[in-house]
């Protein structure tokens, strides 16, 4: 759209941005400080251009953000896009060094014994060869004695070649990668590459001119660069967590973290440095669990193990964390602070989207429902700049239930040019929609029958005649369909519209099913049924002592997210209760078969604290609906 054509902000947008302009905490400013801390240069030519002298990056484009905050922006996008577009060459800690404002992510350099690793080089060979000839202008001309990709995104290798020649390969310089590196890069960015890259255009603004009107920035950076995207395949893999390998006399540690927020993807500790770098699962934004360009669902239960992990292996030796994006976090205290909310982020939105799914929300409705709990909601670093609740709440949901909401309504509905068309048609064409926005005409069509009939049955669900008509088009959809469960859904509900809930005649879990749960997933159990609102300022822990020859499992009980970890924790509180038992038993208390208070009377259970944080602790849990509603609200 030509500037020209556009609009000013509307007194309502403009009205609700000054509100959040005034509802955001902007006194504190810690940010304003770790992103510019360690500032040592920037580029004298602003323009990054390829061979034949397209620009592919531009240093000064995102200037205007220096102004305050007009209108037509959200005050909290334009403060994280203006922290993003910071470029220059930046010390983390003497020895390691960032690029950033170079392309959407940043470039790390660890200085070692003859020349430099470099970790994650951009997305284009143009801008990470003048990302390290920034870096050689104040550090020396240091040859590059290793690569490293943190995970298989475009953004972490695409500027391969702009760092290594074929002649650094033969002459045997590393490249190292987490497993399974090669197989996602190359499935993700050819195998789907032409629809992500259409929807990538989308999603990083691509064609908008940049301004207070146009693109302000991703979120997780300004946008990405247009240059060379290159690959160089890994010579060596990291495959499990704890490995360690020396580049170059550099020490570092590796965790891996899979199906985070890449499907191959590691964390490094650099313990000379007292370093840790978490690649792309703690940044300062939501990221995303589906990203809108289109990717695998990401797991949001992982995504928060990997990061109490973290804070397990790492947290008491770490005086800074950074990522593949943003800026650091300096300070011991800090850097747990930050990885456990990080952490419980994640596993809120994971465990919350769960608990209500079993209650029977859909995905919009459970995103409708959501909200954070007030720590959360008051850290800058989980505020939805890339990522978002709403979105990232469905794509939980996808993962565990896909696309359908188990309504046979939504089984067979039209796709959305054909629904489109019956919809115009059905409210009297183009000049009617307009004017009545949003008419409505009936179609003989059983499919389209049910698709539109069932909004009926969801906004009046004691309409007779609504709930009769959509059973009969389900039941002649049922005794249409070849596929037998499609026909089951079908004339299942059917015959709910009919004659009321049938129940649920099988149960899930069984038994042999809980039985065969191990304790870690036992409790992740528990964590999926906590009522989040309810729990939000509770702060329980309590330690299990499950024999001599196991570590204490500790428990806690914070921002409405249930955690546990073998051993204490740098991070855990003090326990208000200390109980010792055998893991059957514990299994027995927890399930509800059996009774504390009992086993301690019979000397099977020892209690050194308050028992009734274990009580408060189970109140908290909700309890799933086995029969909730499917073609009715």
């Amino acid at each position: 759209m030509a500037p020209d054509q556009q609009q000013e902000a509307s007194a309502a947008v403009a009205a609700a941005n000054t509100g959040a302009l005034h509802g955001l905490p902007f006194d504190d400013d810690q940010d304003l400080a770790d992103e510019r801390r360690g500032f040592l240069g920037t580029a004298a030519d602003p323009l990054i251009r390829a061979a034949g002298g397209r620009v592919v990056w531009d240093l000064d484009a995102y200037g205007f953000l220096d102004r305050d905050c007009p209108p037509t922006a959200h005050p909290g996008l334009w403060r994280q896009a203006r922290l993003v577009s910071g470029h220059g060459l930046f010390e983390v800690v003497p020895g390691i060094y960032q690029v950033r404002g170079f392309d959407l992510s940043n470039m790390t350099l660890v200085e070692g014994e003859r020349g430099v690793l470099v970790i994650d080089p951009l997305v284009s060979a143009e801008t990470a060869a003048a990302a390290l000839a920034l870096y050689r202008q104040h550090r020396g001309d240091r040859p590059v004695t290793g690569l490293l990709y943190t995970h298989s995104h475009v953004d972490h290798f695409g500027g391969a070649r702009g760092v290594l020649t074929d002649r650094d390969l033969a002459d045997g310089v590393p490249v190292v990668a987490p497993e399974g590196f090669l197989e996602h890069a190359v499935s993700e960015n050819v195998y789907a590459g032409t629809a992500m890259a259409r929807r990538a255009a989308y999603m990083y603004g691509a064609a908008l001119g940049k301004g207070p009107r146009g693109q302000v920035g991703s979120g997780l950076g300004p946008t990405a660069s247009t240059g060379t995207v290159t690959l160089i395949p890994p010579t060596l893999h990291v495959t499990t967590t704890g490995q360690t390998e020396t580049v170059d006399g550099i020490r570092m540690v590796f965790q891996m973290a899979p199906g985070t927020e890449a499907p191959a993807e590691l964390h490094i500790h650099f313990p000379d440095h007292r370093a840790l770098c978490t690649a792309e699962n703690a940044t300062h934004t939501l990221h995303n669990l589906l990203t809108l360009r289109g990717a695998l669902v990401r797991d949001a239960h992982d995504w928060a193990h990997y990061l109490t992990e973290a804070v397990q292996l790492f947290g008491d030796d770490s005086d800074v964390v950074f990522a593949s994006h943003h800026w650091p976090v300096w300070g011991r205290d800090r850097v747990l602070d930050f990885l456990a909310l990080q952490r419980d982020l994640y596993a809120y939105l994971h465990d919350q989207t769960l608990r209500m799914l079993n209650q029977g929300l859909t995905g919009p409705e459970i995103a409708e429902r959501m909200q954070l709990p007030p720590a959360l909601e008051r850290a800058w670093h989980t505020t939805g700049y890339y990522g978002s609740v709403s979105h990232n709440t469905k794509a939980v949901y996808q993962r565990y239930l896909g696309w359908f909401d188990g309504n046979p309504a939504h089984l067979w509905e039209h796709p959305p040019t054909e629904a489109a068309a019956r919809y115009v048609d059905f409210m009297g064409g183009v000049e009617e929609v307009l004017r009545r926005a949003r008419g409505s005409y009936a179609a003989g069509d059983f499919r389209w029958v049910a698709q539109v009939v069932n909004h009926v049955v969801f906004a009046d669900p004691g309409n007779a005649e609504a709930r009769r008509l959509q059973a009969d088009a389900l039941e002649q959809l049922g005794y249409g369909s070849e596929n037998g469960t499609w026909r089951n859904f079908y004339l299942t509900g059917a015959h709910e519209l009919r004659h009321g809930p049938v129940g649920t005649p099988t149960t899930a879990d069984s038994p042999d099913l809980v039985a065969a749960l191990t304790l870690d997933q036992l409790l992740d159990s528990l964590a999926i049924r906590i009522d989040g609102p309810r729990s939000w300022h509770a702060d329980l822990t309590l330690r299990l002592h499950l024999g001599a020859d196991r570590p204490p499992v500790t428990v806690r009980l914070h921002n409405g997210v249930l955690t546990h970890v073998n051993g204490p924790g740098p991070a855990a509180p003090p326990a208000r209760l200390d109980l010792t038992l055998d893991e059957s038993d514990l299994r027995a208390v927890l399930l509800g078969t059996e009774s504390l208070a009992r086993l301690a009377e019979q000397g099977r259970a020892t209690l050194d604290g308050d028992p009734a944080v274990l009580d408060e602790l189970l109140g908290y849990l909700s309890s799933p609906d086995p029969g909730f509603a499917i073609v009715t609200p």
